[in-house]
């Protein structure tokens, strides 16, 4: 056999020597393949890291088969400095003549080439040389997914196919890593081994303590498993239910008419969900599904309006409903069109059990805050600035409120109306100062004319007595409501005129020329409309002679011609 690339040694090779009979690169390759294709199990490698543990080890290199010192023996006899890592890259040598087909390389003298130490040499193309090609010698570093501790390749006993215990404290049950006094532990570089055989079936030792940690780490983590599996199925189920209630089951709800007797109070433009919300947050009905569901299948249900409702504790959504749509329930304050102030103000104290003079008292003094118009500017001669400014609604005043917050809302709506119809914009085309003169003339219109179909020709009336030129009045209004508003009365018979012009009041219209100061009254949409767009007409005086029909007359003598008429309607009845 043919040494290729060896010198001259001190001694020949021990045939046991794990590089004895090397054929130099053919022969490496051959040992090579030889490990991989004839089936040899090659042990595991120890730790390259700590090789230099074992140079110090007393034992000759001649005398064992341990490629490290051999690998030590090689560097003394040839020149070799410290031993190479065997899993650095390998150095590429140049190839030489003659091909890699015959696996052979052509010979060259060996003062020619330079010796690459052991674990250095490449196997063959592409591939990488085999550092443990002897039966002695420590296998190959296996892929990362097989790949093995050192600590758990050590000791004669040691069990590939055997199945490793987990050391984690999660699995063995300890809090803390400790060292398990039956194992055996051997460190790099120290030649002390504990050997403990507790049990022979566990190479390691202490098997039996271990094997008690596991199984009751096991029992534990199952059930920890089994518990979070329950409550996400559980969790699932409820989801599930949940879902199947809200889109198919029945919403919870009461049963019955209720009991007893509760306020409610829906605002304005509160629907649907919103005063579902309200009602149960009352205790009138039990979900907000219940009274949406009842109020959707009641044809008359999305009727229900803003305003106070007397209604019942634990009523069903059908029963809710009902009540809503039936105008007994409702306990809204209602101020119809045309009342005054001072009659306002004697509801509002008998809503909320006041004394008698309690709101007009705080509308006196609290006026300002209320939120007017900026163009409703204080006047001395205005009896009352609130006049007119109480727009005639329905208002939700609870039992529980207070004076000043239901003349608030009633600002606020009227501001609201105003604004609707622009009113500086109509006083500008009517001839007139201000847009409160507007009202004032909405207030007289609603007074006078007591039906709404006789508005737009009373409107005209006014404003054609308001000319200065008129011959009839000579700009005089002479309207009795204006005298009824100074005595606070409401009377057909006010007396003869020459007794009224003896009147000293800014609100006698038969005294003075023109407006008076302000509103006699609050006016409704409809008397407001017709002060804004009045009929076309020469007319300057009117008698209604019933309910349906309203006499006109542009001359003196026929107004009195329909007066007598009017006289003769009142005998007969």
């Amino acid at each position: 056999m043919t040494e290729y690339g060896r010198g001259p040694r001190p001694e020949p090779w021990h045939p046991e020597d794990p590089l004895y009979g090397d054929q130099g690169w053919g022969g490496h390759q051959a040992a090579h393949g030889q490990g991989q294709y004839e089936g040899q199990q090659q042990p595991y490698p120890q730790d390259p890291y700590a090789q230099q543990g074992y140079q110090q080890d007393p034992y000759e290199p001649q005398q064992q088969h341990d490629p490290y010192a051999q690998q030590q023996y090689q560097q003394q006899q040839y020149g070799g400095g410290y031993p190479q890592d065997p899993y650095a890259q390998p150095q590429q040598h140049p190839q030489y003549d003659g091909g890699w087909d015959t696996g052979q390389q052509a010979a060259m003298p060996y003062a020619a080439q330079q010796q690459p130490q052991y674990g250095e040499n490449p196997g063959g193309y592409d591939e990488q040389a085999d550092y443990y090609g002897t039966p002695g010698a420590y296998p190959p570093p296996q892929p990362p997914g097989r790949r093995e501790e050192p600590a758990q390749r050590q000791g004669p006993d040691w069990d590939p196919e055997e199945p490793q215990e987990e050391t984690h404290p999660f699995f063995t049950g300890a809090d803390e890593p400790a060292e398990d006094p039956g194992s055996r532990t051997r460190s790099r570089g120290d030649d002390s081994y504990d050997d403990h055989d507790d049990d022979p079936g566990d190479s390691r030792g202490g098997g039996e303590r271990r094997g008690k940690g596991k199984k009751k780490r096991g029992g534990c983590a199952c059930l920890v498993i089994s518990l979070v599996l329950a409550g996400g199925v559980g969790g699932v189920a409820y989801l599930g239910y949940s879902y199947y209630q809200s889109k198919f089951g029945d919403a919870p709800d009461f049963e019955g008419e209720g009991s007893g007797t509760v306020e409610v109070e829906i605002p304005e433009g509160a629907y649907g969900n919103e005063i579902a919300n309200i009602l149960k947050r009352a205790g009138v009905v039990k979900s907000v599904d219940a009274f949406v569901s009842a109020q959707e299948a009641n044809p008359k249900g999305e009727s229900i309006q803003a305003g106070v409702y007397l209604l019942k504790k634990e009523m069903s959504g059908d029963s809710a409903v009902e009540l809503m749509l039936n105008p007994k329930s409702q306990n809204a304050l209602v101020i119809p069109e045309g009342t005054s102030t001072i009659g306002i103000y004697t509801a509002i104290d008998k809503r909320l059990d006041l004394k008698k003079g309690t709101t007009a008292k705080v509308a006196k003094t609290k006026a300002e805050s209320f939120g007017l118009p900026e163009w409703a500017e204080a006047d001395p001669a205005i009896k009352d600035p609130l006049e007119g400014f109480l727009f005639p609604a329905a208002y939700a005043v609870p039992k529980d409120a207070k004076p000043e917050d239901a003349l608030k809302k009633m600002v606020a709506r009227a501001n609201k109306e105003y604004d609707k119809l622009d009113l500086e914009k109509s006083a500008k085309e009517q001839n007139l100062k201000s847009p409160r003169d507007i009202i004032t003339v909405a207030s007289l219109v609603q007074e006078e004319g007591k039906y709404k179909h006789d508005f737009d020709k009373v409107a005209r009336v006014v404003y054609n007595r308001l000319k200065p030129a008129n011959l009839e009045t000579v700009g005089r209004l002479e309207f009795d409501s204006t005298v009824n508003y100074i005595r606070a009365e409401s009377t057909l018979d006010v007396g003869a005129v020459d007794d009224l012009r003896k009147i000293d009041d800014p609100y006698n219209t038969y005294s003075i020329r023109g407006l008076p100061p302000g509103p006699i009254s609050n006016p409704g949409a409809d008397a407001l409309q017709s002060a804004i767009s009045p009929a076309d007409g020469p007319w300057y005086y009117f008698v209604s002679v019933t309910a349906d029909k309203t006499l006109f007359a542009v001359t003196n003598e026929e107004h009195e011609a329909n007066r007598r008429k009017y006289a003769e309607s009142k005998a007969d009845q």
